[in-house]
């Protein structure tokens, strides 16, 4: 978030009357027992949600090793789980995602892989973006040959509103340099992925 936004940014005071406007607005009573602590339990539950305003990806990406004796074959890791909130009707979007990069002479700890698909996640989206922020971060900050990320997630937008539509997931991917020019690449990339399950 940038200073000029920070100055802007509600206190938590007024981030707990904005709830209790919602919930006089939904029909309810904020001042009856069940929801006095409701306000304060919604901005507290925000924080988690969005704190990957607070924090920079590229940061994760920052220490690599190269001590990997030559290792140039993909790296992948699947099935990193994330939850993220669309920016359309904030409600859930709940899903997996799987990056793979090719290596070119460094390495980084696998679980930074995921503390940036973390990050990007806890922040308002919409699943093309998250996808294309996640893979540009990465070749961005290590350069690799290569980079694919593939997510799958379910959107509580369709599920629970709309259309009503129940057991549905979407899939994106994102595919740069090697993995999106080189056949073989992409086809190793997206055999080592395999089929996708249900989110």
């Amino acid at each position: 978030m940038t200073e000029k936004n920070n100055n802007l940014k509600p206190s938590q005071k007024e981030a707990e009357e904005a709830v209790r406007t919602l919930l006089r607005w939904a029909g309810d009573d904020p001042t009856r027992e069940g929801l006095l602590d409701t306000p304060k339990r919604v901005v507290k539950s925000y924080k988690e949600f969005f704190r990957g305003y607070n924090e920079d990806p590229r940061q994760f990406l920052s220490r690599t090793f190269e001590e990997v004796c030559g290792y140039d074959e993909m790296i992948v890791l699947r099935d990193i789980p994330f939850e993220s909130h669309c920016e359309h009707h904030m409600a859930p979007i709940i899903g997996r995602a799987h990056v793979g990069y090719l290596p070119n002479k460094k390495v980084v700890g696998i679980s930074k892989l995921a503390r940036v698909v973390e990050t990007y996640a806890k922040r308002l989206q919409v699943q093309e973006k998250m996808t294309a922020q996640v893979a540009d971060c990465i070749q961005d900050v290590l350069e690799p040959l290569g980079v694919g990320v593939i997510i799958q997630a379910t959107h509580e937008c369709m599920s629970t509103r709309g259309v009503h539509a129940h057991g549905v997931s979407m899939v994106t991917s994102r595919l740069v340099g090697a993995f999106r020019n080189d056949e073989k690449t992409r086809r190793e990339f997206l055999a080592v992925v395999g089929n996708f399950e249900q989110c």
